[in-house]
């Protein structure tokens, strides 16, 4: 009895000291304030193994370090991503800043170590504007971005236990968007190896542009050519459960923006319009094959694109269309810039989507405010009909 007591005693004050010193503040060493690429410690101090589930992040738990920037991945080992003059750079994820300031070879620089075990780093700044300890949420803003002359750039880069990862291995360069999954990092030696053990939910058992079936059991993509049965067989309509829709296989068309005109209302608008900043990237919704890229009327620079049973989307006033008809285009995929060609008074993009023929709200589709997929399952109909509930 007095052995069990005694073990009762010492689990609560070890819970009790574990708690304590999960909520004692951050401690940066002077070593970690200096150095760029130093082992973080405890990370792999009860495992050589830990995984992150970034299928499990909220929408305001990332950030792309800068939003309407275009990356490319520099080395295997950074993103280099352009953007204007005076452009802000965000926080990727949430966690405490561990360096900040001017590096011989990255000009001024800050790192951010991260609660589930990364660190990142955004090099070349004009201006820091965190101090180290400080502690960030995603999407805040840490610097000013620099560059010479016409260009101004900001090296980003994913760090693991002090080594240098290719971030594309987490984000996807083009979308900006997370690739979603489950992500391993392994110990081995002095190394970190990073590998996928688990792609997004629900592929793992499927290929990957798997679509539904006609009963509705396996939706992860509206890719009009990987749709080998027909829904509406029998019965005449479906559900399709927007949930079903993996990750990987829809976009928001414009991140970052807001609506400046609701569809339908007085003017019986067509479709939405949201707006960012001149020459923003617009991204394809979904899977799909182009079947118009060229001016047309009132909308000026114009693409639609076909996606699977019936749904069509179209993105006007662009000021370059960057696909062709005829081109196959994945969901997250940059398909123009924003601009005001045809009958606009202001940089933006007017987005439009169509089942079977018939134009319908944008928002039955898409959250705007969230820039998601509605949380609801849509009832169609061969003849093109279509409601919506919530799931």
């Amino acid at each position: 009895m007095k052995t069990i007591r005694r073990t009762t005693l010492v689990g609560l004050l070890l819970s009790l000291s574990t708690f304590a010193i999960a909520q004692r503040p951050v401690k940066i060493t002077a070593a970690e304030q200096q150095q760029i690429s130093i082992t973080t410690p405890g990370l792999f101090a009860h495992s050589n193994v830990f995984t992150i589930d970034f299928d499990r992040l909220k929408d305001d738990d990332y950030s792309f370090p800068l939003p309407v920037g275009k990356a490319a991945v520099a080395n295997n080992q950074a993103l280099e991503i352009t953007t204007s003059k005076g452009d802000a750079v965000k926080a990727m994820f949430e966690g405490v800043v561990r360096m900040s300031r001017k590096t011989s070879q990255y000009g001024n620089m800050v790192i951010v170590r991260h609660d589930n075990g990364l660190e990142t780093a955004y090099a070349n700044n004009a201006q820091n504007l965190v101090k180290v300890g400080d502690r960030v949420k995603a999407g805040q803003t840490l610097a000013i971005v620099g560059g010479k002359g016409d260009k101004h750039s900001c090296l980003f880069a994913i760090l693991v236990n002090g080594g240098w990862i290719n971030p594309g291995i987490i984000v996807d360069p083009n979308s900006h968007r997370l690739r979603g999954g489950v992500v391993q990092f392994k110990k081995v030696g002095r190394h970190v190896d990073v590998a996928m053990v688990k792609a997004e939910k629900d592929e793992t058992a499927h290929s990957d542009n798997l679509v539904a079936k006609a009963d509705n059991s396996s939706i992860l993509s509206l890719d009009p050519d990987d749709a080998t049965s027909d829904p509406f067989a029998g019965s005449g309509s479906f559900k399709l459960n927007l949930d079903k829709i993996s990750k990987s296989h829809w976009a928001y068309p414009l991140p970052g923006s807001h609506v400046i005109s609701p569809y339908g209302g007085r003017r019986n608008h067509a479709g939405v319009d949201v707006k960012t900043c001149p020459n923003d990237k617009i991204l394809a919704a979904f899977d799909g094959v182009v079947t118009r890229s060229s001016p047309f009327s009132g909308y000026g620079n114009c693409v639609v694109i076909r996606h699977a049973y019936g749904f069509e989307t179209l993105y006007s006033h662009q000021s370059r269309n960057l696909v062709k008809v005829g081109q196959k285009v994945k969901a997250g995929q940059v398909i123009g810039l924003t601009g005001r060609t045809g009958r606009a008074t202001t940089e933006h993009l007017h987005f439009e989507v169509k089942f079977r023929g018939r134009r319908l709200n944008p928002g039955m589709l898409f959250n705007h405010v969230a820039k998601r997929l509605q949380a609801v399952t849509l009832v169609l109909t061969k003849a093109g009909g279509i409601t919506s509930k919530k799931n």
